[in-house]
């Protein structure tokens, strides 16, 4: 138990109204770990996989309702609804928390409170934040172990002060109808009831790494951004550093660990965090970026030793797999892995499944959770309190028709227009609209804690810190020829992209101006040993068809109308050059 008196209080506060049997205060030891795991396992909560294959790896089989995020059920509660924005469920904070209160009330009676001391980023960073989660979920407290730096690195970080994030979980009953992620952003507070699913109830992650944390970036001048960070390394021993904002299972995990293609012997790839970065102009004079998080939780369908060979060998050992298929001598399955399917699986609901079943044995939104350090590309740099110097944001989404393979930017504010405006076809990640292509502004639309219009405006206010700018661009991966098949491979190959994007930064890579962007010419991008890419199909994949993008900007215009009062101007000054120039 702290010696800080704001935590006890607090505790005990939560105690009174949910009446749990037991209160467990976490220490983040490998003892404590040992025994909680050894606890999940005889409650059933945990299952453990042949530990010959599998070293120290577990099942997690979530309730068939709670498999993905709920944006529908997800909340910010601020004084003003203005402040909330219209992109946002909002609710007065007086009434959300009378309502979670009555739900709350006795809601642990025969359960064990845990009390979850983490730190979201390096120890010593100055961007760094405590958390404290207050859960009935031991499978909660196992996953928070990975995905944060948990036990006395908090409690020191903290002091005696109070300034750490309040975090209540309950998963009551997982009556869908009883789930609310409620979030208060001006009292640094969280209260997630009714889901033990990830993005709801590890409340270190969506919930205050990015909506909570978005806030507090506004308020104390940094960007609290859904991207991944890495580091790329020319032979010539010149490194330079990447920020990338896709949505969620659009390949930001496989971008982040990408390893090059042997056309590229020499170039090296290095993880600093594949899902979140909190960035801050730094002593360098650029952008600096820091990954909050300790651990991944990754979508584990379509991953395989082609696709990310380092999430192979991340979740290879001291990882809790969710709702993946399982065999019953304790192996794991899931659609897109190397081998075929096992005899005698058993589904993600539990049930006998075979290839005829006419449903996929794996959830498509069934996850790996694993420990940063199983990362063999893990960058040195990832716990320097300072963190990395971005030279280069890319924003990029799933879309199969319109949009380019790549091009960049302008300037900045012309950057922050692109990331505002692009869009995305929904996945498995969220409930609901899979397929639809939605605006998923930085791919913030869901995580962003306050009104998108200040957020946007925010983005702009930030140039005024950086003295020198990252470059902007956009990237599809996703684009369909007219037989539905890709025009780009995808994965290692990536780096191809990648290399002209970091020659951009240096100054040493040609381009043309677009009317969207600058945009490379077919000899602009190495596609030496690239089967089938051809000078002509390369211009097709790079086709800037001017009706489609009239279109894309009656797309775009729908969110713009929703916060136009707040949107800066100078995101309509950019939209209307857009249209000059098509």
């Amino acid at each position: 138990m702290p010696a800080n008196d704001y935590v006890r209080d607090w505790v005990r506060e939560t105690v009174t109204l949910t009446e749990p049997e037991h209160v467990f205060w976490c220490d983040g030891s490998e003892e404590e770990k040992e025994y909680l795991t050894q606890q999940a396992v005889q409650q059933g909560v945990l299952i453990p996989l042949d530990q010959k294959k599998w070293p120290r790896c577990y099942y997690h089989h979530s309730n068939p309702n709670d498999v993905a995020r709920v944006e529908h059920c997800t909340y910010v509660c601020t004084r003003r609804e203005k402040e909330a924005g219209p992109t946002n469920n909002w609710m007065e904070p007086r009434l959300m928390r009378q309502k979670l209160r009555g739900m709350l009330s006795g809601a642990m009676k025969g359960r064990t409170l845990f009390v979850i001391p983490y730190l979201m980023g390096p120890p010593g960073s100055p961007l760094s934040k405590v958390g404290v989660e207050l859960t009935d979920s031991i499978y909660v407290v196992l996953s928070m172990r990975i995905m944060t730096r948990m036990g006395k690195v908090a409690w020191d970080h903290l002091g005696n002060s109070d300034n750490f994030n309040k975090g209540t979980h309950s998963v009551l009953d997982c009556d869908p109808e009883r789930r609310y992620i409620a979030h208060f952003p001006e009292a640094n507070e969280i209260i997630s009831v009714g889901s033990g699913y990830g993005g709801n109830a590890l409340l270190g992650k969506k919930c205050l790494a990015l909506r909570i944390a978005s806030f507090l970036g506004r308020d104390e001048g940094w960007l609290a951004e859904h991207m991944l960070v890495l580091g790329v390394e020319e032979p010539n021993g010149r490194k330079s550093y990447v920020a990338a904002a896709f949505p969620s299972a659009c390949g930001k995990t496989n971008f982040a660990m990408m390893i090059p293609p042997k056309a590229y012997q020499g170039w090296k790839i290095t993880t600093i965090g594949d899902d979140i970065a909190w960035m801050k102009p730094g002593p360098t004079g650029r952008l600096h970026a820091i990954n909050p998080e300790n651990g991944y939780f990754g979508v584990v369908p379509g991953t395989n030793e082609k696709s990310n060979p380092n999430a192979m060998k991340i979740m290879a050992h001291d990882t809790i797999f969710t709702n993946v298929a399982r065999t019953p001598d304790g192996d794991v399955w899931w659609e897109g892995k190397d081998n075929p399917p096992p005899p005698n699986l058993i589904d993600w609901r539990g049930n006998p499944w075979s290839p005829t079943s006419g449903e996929k044995a794996a959830h498509p939104n069934s996850r790996f959770t694993a420990p940063m350090a199983n990362n063999p590309a893990l960058a040195k740099e990832v716990n320097d309190p300072e963190g990395v110097p971005i030279n280069a944001i890319i924003f990029g989404g799933r879309r199969a028709a319109t949009i380019p393979l790549i091009f960049q930017a302008f300037s900045w504010f012309h950057g922050v227009f692109v990331g505002a405006s692009m869009g995305s076809e929904m996945t498995a990640a969220a409930v609901g609209g899979h397929g639809q292509v939605r605006g998923d502004p930085m791919a913030m639309l869901p995580f962003c804690g306050y009104n998108m219009g200040d957020y946007f405006d925010h983005w702009m206010e930030m140039r005024k810190g950086i003295k020198i700018l990252p470059r902007i661009f956009h990237v599809n991966w996703f684009r369909k020829d007219a037989e539905g098949k890709f025009y780009w491979p995808g994965f290692g190959e990536n780096m191809r992209v990648l290399e002209w994007i970091v020659g951009r930064c240096h100054g040493h890579s040609d381009a043309r101006e677009g009317s969207i962007g600058w945009v490379p010419r077919f000899e602009d991008i190495n596609t030496e040993g690239l089967e089938g890419m051809t000078r002509e199909r390369f211009a097709e994949m790079m086709k800037i068809d001017p009706d489609a993008w009239r279109r894309e900007l009656v797309f775009q215009n729908e969110l713009f109308l929703k916060i136009y009062h707040e949107l800066p101007k100078e995101m309509i000054y950019q939209r209307e050059l857009l249209i000059a120039r098509l």
